[in-house]
Formats: structure tokens, C-alpha cells, sequence
């Protein structure tokens, strides 16, 4: 049963990812003031008794956090505001949440993918371009990074709700 402190992490959470999404779509950007309170609020938070965790689950959090979403960022897939949006979502779910919140965003990210990639009519193009990713082992990845492909969308909107599901206790 949901106490009043988990209500409180919960809506940060949905009010943190609402509020970084929309400035993503809009502006390509997750300003550093906004994860920079995320994460301060998550390790208040368990300073204060708020929620379910310690201050050393917060901080666990924003690790795991950091550390799942980095690769992304070092292969271009991710921009680094969304590895920041990830780790300051960690700071509030704690590590197994955030593990979990992982899962959900990388679905929520594909099912974007492929809403984004039918709507500017390259589906086939993108799933080509994905399989021989992952066959040639990121050969092709400057490629697909290319300005000219149009691959590029915000992903705020998938941590968003990956850290929403994972807040919300869904279980895998």
C-alpha cells in the first residue's frame, strides 16, 4: 500500500520526467538545473525519512543510474542530459527500481523509435540500418549518426515513463 512519502516520490518523479520531456521535444535540451534538483530532491528525500530509501540507496541509485545510461551517450545513442535525466530518476527509485526503470525505458525508447520512424516514413530504412548495427558490431554507427538521416528524437519522454512504470512498482 502507497504511504503519503511515496505519493511524494512518485509525483516528483512524473513531475520531474513531464517537465524534462517537454523541454526535450521542444528544445533538444535537459537543462542541468532541472536532473542537478532531481537528484538533490531524491537524496533530501531520504535524508529526511521521505520515501522508501537511505541515503545510501539514493546515492546507489544515481550510480546505477549513471552507469547503465553511459554507454548510450558514448556510442551517440543517448545525449548526455538524458544520462543525467536517468541518474537523477535513480536518486529517487533507488538500484532495483532503477534497474528496472532501465528495462522500461529502453521499451518505451524503441516503441518511440518505431512511432517516430513510421511518421517521417523510414521504418525500413531504420531497421536495416539497426540490424547492420548490431551484426557489424556499431560499424556502421557514424552513419546512422549522421545529421542527414534523421535519426535524432528526444528521449526524455521514454526515461520519463520508464521511471514512471518503475516508481509505480510494476514488476518485470
Amino acid at each position: 500500500m502507497a504511504t503519503p512519502s511515496d505519493l511524494i516520490v512518485l509525483t516528483t518523479i512524473a513531475g520531474g520526467g513531464l517537465a524534462a520531456a517537454a523541454i526535450d521535444v521542444r528544445t533538444r535540451r535537459v537543462p542541468n538545473v532541472l536532473t542537478a534538483s532531481l537528484a538533490a530532491a531524491g537524496v533530501a528525500f531520504a535524508v529526511a525519512g521521505i520515501g522508501r530509501l537511505t541515503i545510501a540507496g539514493s546515492i546507489a541509485g544515481i550510480a546505477i543510474g549513471f552507469g547503465l545510461m553511459l554507454p548510450g551517450h558514448l556510442f551517440g545513442a543517448t545525449g548526455a542530459g538524458d544520462v543525467k535525466l536517468f541518474a537523477a530518476a535513480g536518486a529517487l527509485l533507488g538500484p532495483a527500481a532503477t534497474a528496472a526503470a532501465f528495462i522500461y525505458t529502453a521499451l518505451a525508447g524503441g516503441a518511440l523509435a518505431i512511432a517516430i520512424a513510421c511518421r517521417r516514413g523510414r521504418l525500413q530504412r531504420t531497421v536495416h540500418s539497426a540490424a547492420r548495427l548490431v551484426a557489424s558490431g556499431a560499424a556502421n554507427a557514424g552513419e546512422i549518426e549522421a545529421v542527414t538521416e534523421n535519426n535524432r528524437f528526444p528521449y526524455a519522454p521514454a526515461i520519463a515513463v520508464g521511471a514512471v512504470i518503475a516508481a509505480l512498482g510494476v514488476t518485470l
